[in-house]
């Protein structure tokens, strides 16, 4: 029995997705092992750039406690998005395996807020567990539906393939049929002709009258 050889796309998209995971995992727990004084600074950064460009359209401030919780929450969509995309290049059945990345997800927002439980001046939450979480779960749905979006897509072009392919196929055939009917008439022509050529109509003699 023959292995079904895989596809050398299918290999790059596991290496890239998997690393822009890891990276992504790496990232996560460099920003919990910042003390709270350079989390702080970088938070107050960010937030002075959002409220410029919110201002712009007269929108905001956010203060920093909410720059905080939006970059944890996209931190972690981020991470679904990922654990998703992962899914699907290793089990083309990743709807049944959902249980895998809110696992995954799940246990690095532990490990996330663990680890801040021995940083100076950070602080752990149950709530932002909760929040991880949320984050996760909307990252897998809007991989999910991308990907659920582009089955459909894949499917409606190779319906649409076969289809093309069938009408084809049947034009051929009503081609080859209508040549097949010319070709007949055409031998049955000849042969009327030839039968007529050798049994010509017997002519009647005109009689003459004379007056």
């Amino acid at each position: 029995m023959q292995t079904q050889k895989t596809s050398p796309w299918l290999v790059l998209f596991r290496i890239v997705f998997t690393v822009a995971l890891l990276g992504c995992i790496a990232y996560i727990f460099h920003n919990s092992l910042q003390s709270g004084a350079e989390s702080s600074l970088r938070s107050q950064a960010v937030m002075q750039a959002v409220n410029e460009t919110l201002g712009k359209v007269h929108l905001g401030p956010l203060s920093e406690h909410t720059i905080r919780k939006m970059a944890h929450f996209l931190e972690f969509t981020l991470e679904g998005f990922l654990l998703m995309l992962c899914l699907r290049v290793y089990t083309a059945r990743f709807v049944r395996h959902m249980s895998w990345p809110l696992l995954i997800g799940m246990g690095t927002a532990l490990m996330d807020e663990t680890i801040q439980l021995f940083i100076p001046n950070r602080t752990s939450m149950v709530t932002d567990v909760w929040l991880d979480m949320m984050g996760v779960v909307a990252g897998l749905i809007v991989a999910l539906v991308i990907l659920l979006i582009v089955r459909a897509m894949t499917a409606f072009m190779r319906i649409e393939n076969e289809n093309r392919a069938l009408r084809a196929e049947r034009e051929e055939l009503r081609r080859a049929r209508q040549e097949q009917e010319h070709e007949y008439l055409a031998r049955r022509a000849v042969q009327r002709a030839r039968e007529g050529a050798a049994h010509p109509a017997p002519q009647e003699d005109e009689e003459e009258t004379e007056e």
